[in-house]
């Protein structure tokens, strides 16, 4: 008869897999309710007479508390763990999702998006931490990808559901039902997760190539060279994905002749097939170290060998059709979605697990910035450089990510009894 600790009616290692499903419709939520308001768009913009300038406004509310919280949600959850920062988070986006339909001014409504902005990246962080202390290295990728494809599956589901509530009953429905549905995500949180127990959190360092009883401090993680190089990575490789998330729809009608309907209904493919391609090249960097290959260097054979497939981009202007390019965009965007995965799993097995929460913050808010700027570019010169060019730049941008992997990102061990400070 196994013995479990205080708390455990159910198996740990059955436990986790609850915890990672529910970790799963935690981010597809976390997505939906950030994507109201570009598809009630229109809609908005008649309730509170803005134009073009003031959606703008609304849009960078959010970002900007987006981008500014992330390294701090990040420090959260290495200080006081990923249970209590996940749940507080989960809660205050889904009141800020209800806010917003409550709203009845856009000064009101701006601030329900900000607060929403500050509150939905404490997901990440939490969900890395709980991978970490949960799976060994042997099943991290696969575990750590099942979670984070709730994104792409956010983004396929927004569209029908938000469309749905709004058309059958009105726009505040649509906050305020999402905002519900986030509260029964929270009070699943709340019930199902607990802190592992010793052999479990055993099972998880015995593979760990950096010790996991120790920690740098704050301070010194920025003097790791592996930081800066996590953050490069993200900098560089984030846009990519945010191209295919804001601008793909926009290019199928505008250059490859879809119709908004037709892109209702064939402009979800890349997305399904980036989270199936993910998963799967997740679990294959899995089996490289279940092969006997060290972790995080299963992670950069990985994550090598499918960037070579992100430049393909460079081949959209030039073919025939419509489904040509949703096919090569389909192909893109596993690349782009593995390293978004497989990142933070590298992360995991380069800093102590009482740092990644922390690590990861910092990288998101790097790569959300660079993710701005690179729109900013696209939204500048998309009508006057062509897309032709911005698509040769963008297929630069994985392989300079591979190139950073391989000579910047290696395990970082605390030197000094300063650096070894705990965080929690």
């Amino acid at each position: 008869m196994p013995t479990y600790t205080k708390g455990y009616t159910l198996a740990p290692e059955k436990r986790r897999w609850f915890i990672i499903a529910i970790i799963f419709i935690a981010i597809v939520f976390n997505y939906v309710d950030r994507q109201v308001v570009s598809i009630l768009k229109p809609i908005l913009k008649t309730e509170f007479k803005l134009d073009d300038t003031g959606y703008a406004m609304i849009v960078n509310i959010f970002t900007f508390c987006y981008a500014v919280m992330y390294p701090v949600t990040g420090w959260l959850v290495d200080r006081i763990g990923a249970r209590l920062v996940m749940f507080y988070g989960i809660i205050t986006w889904s009141l800020a999702c209800i806010g917003g339909g409550l709203s009845r001014s856009i000064t009101q409504f701006g601030l329900f998006r900000g607060i929403l902005g500050m509150a939905e990246p404490t997901n990440f962080p939490a969900q890395l931490k709980v991978v970490t202390v949960w799976f060994p290295g042997k099943m991290r990728a696969t575990a750590n990808s099942l979670c984070v494809a709730g994104s792409s599956i956010g983004a396929i589901i927004a569209p029908p559901a938000v469309a749905w509530l709004a058309i059958t009953f009105n726009w505040q429905t649509a906050f305020i039902v999402l905002g519900a549905v986030g509260l029964l995500i929270a009070i699943a949180w709340k019930l199902i997760y607990r802190d592992p127990p010793a052999h479990i959190l055993n099972e998880a360092a015995s593979t760990a190539a950096v010790p996991q009883t120790t920690a740098f401090a704050w301070k010194d993680l920025w003097k790791t060279k592996s930081l800066w190089g996590i953050l490069l990575i993200r900098f560089v490789s984030d846009p990519v994905w945010y191209f295919c998330l804001f601008w793909l729809p926009g290019y199928l009608q505008e250059r490859s002749g879809l119709t908004l309907a037709q892109v209702g209904m064939f402009g979800w493919i890349p997305f399904l097939v980036a989270d199936l391609g993910a998963i799967g090249t997740s679990a294959w960097s899995d089996k490289l170290v279940r092969r006997g290959h060290a972790p995080l260097k299963a992670r950069k054979i990985m994550l090598t060998l499918v960037a070579v497939f992100a430049p393909l981009c460079v081949l959209a202007p030039y073919l025939p059709n419509a489904a040509s390019t949703l096919a090569v965009f389909s192909i893109v965007a596993v690349a782009c979605l593995s390293w978004l995965f497989t990142v933070s799993v590298v992360v995991a097995e380069a800093f102590p697990v009482n740092n990644v929460a922390s690590v990861l913050g910092i990288a998101g808010g790097f790569g959300a910035l660079g993710a701005v700027l690179f729109n900013y570019f696209v939204g500048q010169f998309m009508g006057t450089l062509g897309a032709a060019k911005i698509f040769i730049a963008m297929a630069f941008l994985h392989p300079m990510a591979v190139l950073i992997l391989w000579t910047m990102v290696k395990p970082e061990r605390p030197k000094s009894k300063i650096e070894t400070k705990q965080f929690n």
